[in-house]
């Protein structure tokens, strides 16, 4: 724990959900935040945007260097793939940290950078902005009144990257090191084949392009809402698939399972010319139900909207509230500085990972069932 007021940060990938998303927050809360170093495998990127950022940024082209920076009490990594293996560097060399998802392929993985943090005395928190959503905490509210829960649902529809970022501009430049991005490339398949050894495709895909980077949000966004309620999977299916055979674009993931005591139905679908993203947490009890409607990623200040229907005796009511305008990434960032320096509780945690890697690893045996079955 730090006792200045401002963290020092390292911010290492500068890519698209750093520019569209947490350096504009970043700027924005410049009175809690000091970015101090800037790293990406692009020299030419990191040295623009440390220009435009400001005041004496370091930059560099090594995480390394970033984790040796004696000016850094924490860093931010936002590189391409699972960030477990910098959060343990980081953290052997002292520095606090905030990861994006995907965090880990293996529950082991994230298991042993919660032991390291925890040995070591450092924040490690996971990049799971959902569990931050201002409006979740109004959701846990009216939960509470729905009386006993019944059933779950969870429904994401997908777009393509393109029609969700076209607002945004995004500056790439094709001068990275070569050899850096094979071995980055090379280390992220060993990575994969530890954790999940000889799968066929297309499992080995959905795992680690579908599960882990896109619906990790919502398993973790079911333990916000539910508190750490268990997750188990007894059904799913992505349509059709030839075992042994990559997808030709990604899926649409239905599985059914249970939450707790309540029945879960999860739906994840690609749909690639849908005119916006669309995402909705669906809660129904005996006593009424909510629907908690999240905005799309890479927006700012998106406003979420809360849905409640309940039933006080005869009466029907119903409710529509809209939360603040401020997103998920917002409050992360907060919640983050908050534990560096006065060593407030995380939400969202490497052990929480691990959880929903273990759900994620369970809800690919059952799609493996049902497709090799068929």
């Amino acid at each position: 724990m730090t006792t200045d007021s401002r963290v020092r940060l390292g911010v290492v990938g500068l890519g698209l959900i750093a520019q569209a998303v947490h350096l504009p927050n970043l700027r924005t809360l410049r009175d809690i935040f000091d970015v101090v170093h800037m790293c990406d495998l692009s020299p030419t990127l990191t040295d623009q945007l440390a220009r435009e950022w400001g005041g004496p940024v370091r930059t560099s082209t090594d995480p390394a260097e970033v984790f040796a920076d004696p000016d850094v009490d924490a860093v931010l990594l936002l590189t391409p793939g699972t960030h477990s293996a910098l959060t343990e560097q980081a953290l052997r060399a002292g520095k606090h940290v905030l990861a994006e998802k995907p965090f880990a392929y293996s529950v082991a993985e994230a298991e042993s950078c919660a032991d390291l943090a925890q040995d070591r005395g450092l924040v490690l928190q996971v990049g799971y902005m959902k569990m931050y959503e201002p409006m979740l905490d109004r959701a846990r509210v009216e939960l509470a009144r729905l009386g006993r829960i019944r059933l779950v649902r969870v429904t994401v529809l997908h777009p393509t990257q393109e029609q969700q970022t076209s607002h945004v501009r995004h500056l790439r430049y094709d001068d990275a090191d070569p050899d850096a991005v094979a071995a980055a490339v090379e280390e992220e398949r060993r990575r994969l084949d530890a954790a999940v050894g000889d799968l066929d495709e297309p499992f080995r895909s959905i795992y680690s392009d579908v599960l882990q980077a896109s619906v990790c949000h919502e398993f973790s966004l079911l333990r916000g809402l539910l508190d750490d309620m268990p997750v188990a999977f007894s059904a799913a299916q992505v349509g059709t698939a030839t075992v042994g055979e990559q997808l030709k674009e990604p899926p649409q993931v239905q599985a059914l399972g249970t939450v707790g005591e309540a029945q879960l139905m999860l739906s994840w679908n690609w749909l690639s010319g849908h005119p916006e993203y669309g995402e909705e947490l669906a809660v129904f009890g005996d006593s009424g139900s909510l629907y908690l409607h999240l905005p799309a990623p890479y927006t700012l200040n998106a406003r979420a909207v809360l849905d409640v229907e309940r039933m006080d005796g005869l009466e029907r009511s119903t409710n529509r509230m809209r939360g603040e305008p401020r997103t998920g990434f917002d409050v992360e960032l907060e919640a983050f500085h908050a534990s560096v320096t006065a060593g407030a509780g995380i939400r969202s945690t490497a052990r929480g990972a691990a959880r929903d890697t273990a759900a994620m690893w369970d809800l690919t045996q059952r799609l493996i069932e049902t497709h090799t079955t068929q």
